[in-house]
């Protein structure tokens, strides 16, 4: 028997035992087994092995050197801009409401975007995280005017900083792995992410108080290097992405119900939740003009595309 027709590297950034990696090596095990062996998919944790950050390893996508990666659109706006819509505050009212939209008229026209860059987006193709939380160490968070001189963690990305000093915080890029240290030294004064990577990363145990803001969504596209798609034929591109979309809508739904469920796992970490008035957030941020500078940001058409499926944002 002779060994597979293409092998393809599939990069991601969080550890072996998250919400995204055992997916994925689903997803290529069945691509291997679907395409009898014509493709062999090898999923690496952590970006094993690549060196830089992640837009360096976008750019190895796009020359080819890399098959597949995964990431957030607030990242991905660094090339397209229209991408960190996926991440607009206080937009989405639920995970429903995200999938529809995204998987819809506004995916497409973001795949589009990125294709325009030599990545094809897996169609839906958009892993889940979940909707963001903020935790602080010391103080509580119950309305906008709580996070004035905050210093709170934020990942890469422009929209993630311009929304927290909108809201008064004072925004400081921390990498992840180094996020437990900044906290529990006191270098922060709060981070923001779902719960199910408060639990992964133990955060839990540096910080005391958690506001259920649910104040941007965030999920990881799939991606592929355009260079390699187009040396696949188009029975092996429908069946990656005939799989691809039975996959992602399993991780969807595991990491849908372990967010809900760690809600109620909150008061066992020794944590204080607090709930908020979304709209005292979105309020702030209307008032400061961050979501008519976004508009021009990302865009007319994603905007509009985005009011279509859900409502005016102003």
């Amino acid at each position: 028997m002779s060994g597979p027709q293409w092998k393809v590297r599939q990069y991601h950034y969080l550890s072996k035992d998250s919400h995204v990696h055992p997916f994925l090596v689903d997803l290529w095990n069945e691509v291997g087994e679907a395409t009898g062996g014509r493709v062999a998919g090898t999923v690496y944790a952590k970006n094993e092995g690549l060196p830089g950050g992640h837009l360096e390893i976008v750019d190895l996508l796009i020359k080819g050197e890399i098959e597949c990666y995964v990431l957030m659109g607030g990242i991905l706006g660094g090339i397209v801009p229209s991408l960190e819509i996926q991440g607009l505050p206080f937009a989405f009212k639920d995970h429903a409401q995200v999938h529809a939209t995204l998987d819809g008229a506004l995916g497409a026209y973001l795949q589009q975007e990125l294709r325009s860059k030599g990545i094809h987006a897996l169609p839906y193709g958009l892993l889940e995280n979940g909707f963001r939380h903020i935790s602080t160490t010391d103080k509580p968070v119950a309305k906008a005017a709580d996070l004035e001189g905050l210093r709170i963690r934020i990942p890469e990305g422009r929209m993630f900083a311009d929304a927290f000093e909108s809201l008064g915080a004072i925004p400081v890029e921390v990498n992840v792995l180094k996020l437990y240290d900044a906290l529990k030294n006191h270098e922060i004064d709060a981070q923001e992410n779902p719960l199910s990577i408060t639990e992964a990363l133990k955060l839990h145990e540096v910080t005391r108080h958690i506001a259920l803001t649910a104040h941007m969504w965030s999920g990881f596209n799939m991606m592929v290097s355009l260079k390699f798609w187009n040396t696949l034929p188009a029975d092996i591109q429908q069946t990656i992405e005939r799989v691809t979309r039975k996959h992602v809508a399993r991780q969807r739904a595991h990491t849908d119900a372990l967010n809900r469920g760690l809600e109620q796992k909150i008061a066992d970490w020794g944590m204080i939740a607090t709930k908020v008035d979304r709209g005292d957030f979105r309020n702030r941020l209307r008032d400061s003009g961050f979501y008519r500078r976004w508009q021009e940001i990302t865009g007319k058409t994603a905007w509009g595309l985005l009011e279509d499926s859900i409502g005016k944002i102003q």
